[in-house]
């Protein structure tokens, strides 16, 4: 890996880790789908605006609407749905390991659709995963409630989407650009949260102060993201690159432990490295014989 590409992906994991503190505060500003639905139109807006500035030539193709529409349903309406609901409820450490079960839905979807091989290692991988799954959600280290537990499964429900969301684009969009593709997720995914407004509307006047960690949100931790994670994508493979998840979930874990004093079992530890443990043995970066193939 490169000087460039190691910054680019410590950028990641600091910047996704350290979101979700910022995830919190729009949720309380905007309510949690005002925030998804205004952070995907600033993202949207940014990537124009920065492509018109810098002359980039952006060919969507009207023939793929209704793919950009599916991707920006799953990547974005749905992933930043259920992880706003489910964050204020779950905290960040949690809602950030469950983030990290990506891979593991990524595996399985691909699977079904023929698109890649399962392996031994990849199904002891799945294991270890659900396992780590199973110990997040059922040793907490408060008193479980209902609303910690539709917290967890719409954290979960979030991974899938996304997983869903990028399987689909590399399969129906893989001869688009990245640019245009992100772009066009996140216009579709704003404008089909939007409506939603009228059943969970925003729930006061934001502050000028809530407006700024919108911008933040949109511009740095979505746009600017994407677009180094992307570049990653095409210079270090997509395997290497999804497993930045990790170091965003050690991020995000430190973080609320230590700026927002969330606790979290031993249990729990035990599982977030049985999730990390599944995760690196279906993107094949565990070493010498459980490698996957």
């Amino acid at each position: 890996m490169s000087p460039r590409d190691l910054s680019a992906f410590v950028a990641l994991a600091l910047i996704w880790g350290l979101s979700f503190l910022v995830i919190l505060r729009i949720v309380a500003a905007f309510g949690f789908v005002g925030a998804v639905s205004f952070r995907a139109f600033v993202a949207g807006a940014t990537l124009l605006i920065v492509a018109a500035l810098t002359r980039r030539r952006l060919s969507f193709g009207g023939a793929r609407w209704r793919q950009y529409a599916t991707v920006g349903a799953t990547t974005v309406a749905g992933q930043l749905i259920g992880l706003n609901y489910a964050t204020p409820r779950i905290g960040t450490a949690m809602a950030a390991i469950l983030v990290a079960s990506i891979p593991l839905f990524s595996m399985v979807i691909a699977q079904a659709w023929g698109l890649e091989r399962m392996t031994p290692a990849r199904l002891v991988g799945l294991g270890f995963g659900l396992l780590g799954i199973v110990m997040l959600v059922g040793f907490p280290p408060v008193e479980p409630s209902w609303t910690f537990l539709l917290g967890c499964l719409c954290g979960l429900a979030a991974s899938f989407s996304a997983a869903f969301g990028s399987v689909y684009a590399s399969r129906a969009l893989r001869k688009v650009g990245a640019w245009e593709v992100t772009i066009a997720a996140f216009l579709f995914g704003g404008a089909m949260t939007l409506p939603l407004l009228a059943l969970v509307p925003v729930p006061g006047w934001p502050r000028p102060v809530d407006y700024l960690y919108l911008l933040i949100a949109g511009c740095l931790m979505s746009a600017l993201t994407y677009t180094l994670y992307f570049r990653l994508v095409a210079t270090i493979g997509a395997t290497r690159a999804i497993s930045v998840e990790f170091a965003v979930t050690l991020v995000a874990v430190l973080v609320g432990a230590l700026a927002l004093d969330e606790p979290i079992s031993a249990m729990q530890l035990a599982g977030a490295a049985c999730v990390v443990l599944g995760c690196a043995l279906v993107l094949g970066l565990a070493p010498g014989r459980f490698r996957s193939s």
